[in-house]
């Protein structure tokens, strides 16, 4: 929630003075529905809900718990308009998320809010924790000597309390009742086998067994190590070995070094290696002679013996020296330490490769297009070597990606997704809104221009993990390749002013027709209306249904489809956009359902409006919403029923109604995407393949260019369909200060997408009311 201002401390602190004698504020109170109790064990999941109605603005909502304001609560808040004007009463609804309920989160709960200078608090809820107990600490795993004692630790909570534990050995109780052994800590005396140990939390509730330890049993250190004869290049030594319990000794390790530098000396080795090594000594007899010593020379030695079950700890060091002795060895040969060798080498393989760059680099030439070499004579002909030049664009790519200090292996996987930004040129704005804005480009390929779309975004990356994601998300869009899904054509970055990484652009194809509700608002409400074959209405049906069952199948959830998010390109057949990446930079808080969240509601499945839960099942209950639309050629789905009352009409069984004119096929079709129950929907693979066998059983249908407009009064012409993700302008507003401004297409189109956002445009019967005429189409609610 943030830091919590200065006029909530004060409110707050007004309604501590107050609470206590403001009878009036209670009977005044905005608040319609109060906290309710949640009582569970530990990780429980719950949810507490507060409601009010209130006039004017709505105020925010702040949870308390135990009086106290909890500041970084995971709480939302919506706000539903009960009528057109703000000013009107608002309906608001905040709810408090405890995703885990721990022993921190047991309390009494209430909403405050602050109201005309005045503080008004809810009916309190209670959230108790109860369950089986809890471990907060349990036994770990350890290995000691034979015969040692050790200690174990064994820590439980409730509530309900009190808790007893009651520890076990091999799973059988050490104290034979729960509550003789209440101590958090075992002292065991010692064991001579390797054993398990582990403890049972007993109280009200029942019994939680914690994890098992396993205890196992090494071999005691060995002692008196110690020098049995010495001579000037021999040395006898022997040891006593520990105890090891039941587990006999198989072998002991022997480790010596030179006490003066400490480099570890393998016996009767004539090079030492670095690190001491071990001499393994079969046992009995605990005794073993070294030979091959230098005389006069001091060492240290240490022992240990090994079982089935470990090794023993190590004895300490030993400081032994051999004695004097009368030796005429052989002088060494001269010789440098390997790292010298090596060091040489590396020094001559650099300066032989300087020396042939030096040599190449004189005997090549520089051009416009790369390196050319000087000619040679091969096999009788004069032959030219050629090294390409590397790209502009190849150069800056690398410089960016080199910028953005992200892993060599994501940076090798962008080469083909990252465009170098000085080839996008920008042209006109297509759209814009809340998130970015949508223009006309044109990318400069090597051989040719392309016209592409651009989208450029408002929403900053501030983070390196949010822009390895987007880089990655990038990586697998750039993957797809279906007919039916617009493609991602490249990302680049470019400046900004604000304090972060430079800001994200994404360039996809330019979709000639545009947007498909656009397409079918202008078929029947633009100046020239036309009329669509139901053959074209259920081919756009299968596209779409195709591009979903791909995106499906590469396990990408959309979460937004709509008709408004299709795509017409100049073949007339529809690609499904705005999913993963779009969704990725555009979203912001967009899905997400806080104080101020915006949601399509009446494109979303009744398990995502209530529990913001989207699977690919909720993706088919938005293709039926989106059938709908097609089948209507643009209608704005539920008519009548307002944004805030779609949960509830949806939870009392009403579906879409049959549209005029649609195959009683295609609505049965819908309706099985309309299944309360998710599992009993179709997947996009039926639904694909059934629309597909539907359009087959059509009659032929006209070409698009076949079509001719319905306009008694002009004639007819050809259709030319306009708006587009990348294609041409969107239809401007009517002036607000114009009390006749009719409805455009693209009003209709806006009107009653979001729950938060109150409907500027209130839809035909305004017209009417405006003395504007109804446009075609319109009167059954479009």
């Amino acid at each position: 929630m943030g830091r919590v201002p200065l006029a909530w401390c004060l409110a707050l602190w007004c309604w501590g003075c107050a609470a206590p004698k403001d009878t009036q504020a209670e009977a005044d109170s905005p608040f319609v529905g109060n906290p309710g109790n949640i009582t569970g064990a530990r990780g429980l999941t719950g949810t507490l809900r507060c409601e009010l109605q209130v006039k004017g603005e709505p105020p925010e909502v702040l949870w308390l718990r135990d009086g106290q304001i909890l500041e970084l609560a995971d709480n939302t808040q919506t706000q539903v308009p009960l009528g057109e004007d703000w000013r009107d009463e608002w309906k608001v609804v905040s709810q408090l998320r405890i995703s885990s309920l721990q022993l921190a989160d047991a309390g009494e709960y209430q909403c405050m809010v602050y109201l005309e200078g005045r503080t008004f608090v809810s009916q309190p809820g209670y959230v108790g924790l109860e369950g089986l107990p809890y471990f907060l600490e349990e036994p770990e795993d350890k290995a000691v000597p034979a015969n040692t004692p050790f200690n174990l630790s064994c820590q439980a909570q409730g509530p309900p309390e009190p808790v007893d534990l009651l520890w076990l050995q091999d799973a059988v109780p050490l104290f034979p009742i729960p509550g003789h052994s209440s101590q958090n800590s075992l002292q065991a005396p010692g064991l001579n086998k390797t054993s398990s140990f582990s403890c049972e939390a007993h109280n009200a509730k029942g019994v939680t067994t914690s994890r098992t330890a396993t205890i196992t049993v090494l071999p005691q250190r060995p002692h008196h190590l110690h020098v049995v004869s010495r001579q000037p290049t021999d040395l006898e030594v022997a040891w006593t070995p520990g105890l090891s319990g039941i587990y006999p000794l198989t072998h002991c390790n022997l480790q010596a070094v030179l006490s003066d530098d400490g480099v570890g000396v393998w016996l009767g080795e004539p090079d030492p290696p670095e690190e001491p090594l071990t001499l393994q000594v079969s046992v009995p007899p605990h005794q073993l002679r070294l030979e091959k010593l230098l005389p006069h020379t001091p060492y240290h030695i240490r022992v240990s013996c090994t079982s089935s079950q470990g090794p023993s700890p190590w004895t300490h060091w030993l400081p032994v020296e051999t004695t004097e002795g009368v030796s005429e060895p052989s002088p060494p040969a001269f010789s440098w330490p390997w790292w010298y060798v090596l060091l040489g080498a590396v020094v001559a393989a650099a300066c032989v490769l300087i020396l042939a760059l030096f040599l190449v680099h004189r005997r090549k030439k520089e051009t416009r297009y790369g390196e050319v070499f000087e000619p040679t004579m091969e096999r009788g002909e004069l032959v030219v070597r050629y090294r390409v030049r590397k790209s502009y664009s190849r150069r800056t790519t690398e410089a960016t990606l080199n910028s953005l200090g992200i892993s060599e292996e994501l940076k090798e996987k962008l080469r083909d997704v990252m465009v170098d930004r000085h080839k996008v040129a920008l042209g006109k704005t297509l759209g814009e809104g809340e998130f970015g804005a949508v223009m006309e480009g044109q990318l400069n390929q090597d051989d040719s221009i392309l016209k592409v779309a651009v989208k450029t975004m408002k929403i900053a990356i501030c983070t390196r993990s949010e822009l390895e994601d987007f880089l990655s998300e990038a990586v697998c869009m750039k993957e797809f390749d279906h007919p039916n899904v617009m493609r991602l054509i490249g990302v680049c970055f470019q400046g900004s002013d604000r304090e972060g990484f430079p800001e994200p652009v994404v360039i996809l194809p330019f979709m000639k027709h545009g947007d498909l509700h656009s397409f079918l608002l202008y078929s029947r409400l633009g100046d020239q209306p036309v009329f669509l074959p139901t053959q074209m209405l259920v081919k756009f049906m299968a596209d779409i249904a195709s591009g979903m069952e791909y995106l499906s199948t590469k396990r990408f959830i959309h979460r937004d489809l709509a008709a408004r998010n299709c795509m017409l390109n100049e073949n007339m057949s529809v690609c499904v956009a705005d999913f993963g990446l779009s969704k990725k930079i555009y979203n912001g808080d967009y899905y997400r359902q806080g104080r101020i969240a915006k949601m399509p509601v009446k494109w979303i499945a009744i398990e995502s409006l209530a529990d913001r839960v989207y699977t690919s099942k909720s993706d088919v209950w938005s293709f039926g919403v989106t059938m709908w639309e097609i089948a209507t050629r643009g209608q704005t789905p539920y008519p009548g029923v307002e944004n805030s009352e779609i949960y509830d009409y949806l939870r009392q069984g009403n579906r879409l109604k049959q549209p005029v004119d649609c195959l009683d096929g295609l609505y049965a079709l819908m309706s099985r995407c309309w299944e309360l129950n998710p599992r009993d929907r179709p997947s996009f693979a039926e639904l694909r393949e059934d629309l597909e066998n539907t359009l087959k059983a059509l009659p032929p249908a006209q070409e698009p260019d076949e079509i001719l407009y319905v306009n008694m009064d002009e004639g007819t012409s050809h259709l030319e369909p306009r708006g587009a993700a990348g294609g041409a302008d969107p239809p401007t507003h009517p002036d607000p200060k114009d009390s006749c401004s009719c409805l455009t297409a693209a009003e209709v189109h806006a009107a009653g997408r979001y729950v938060l956002c109150p409907s500027t445009v209130p839809g035909p019967s305004l017209s009417a009311d405006r003395g504007c005429p109804a446009p075609p189409g319109q009167e059954d609610g479009a």
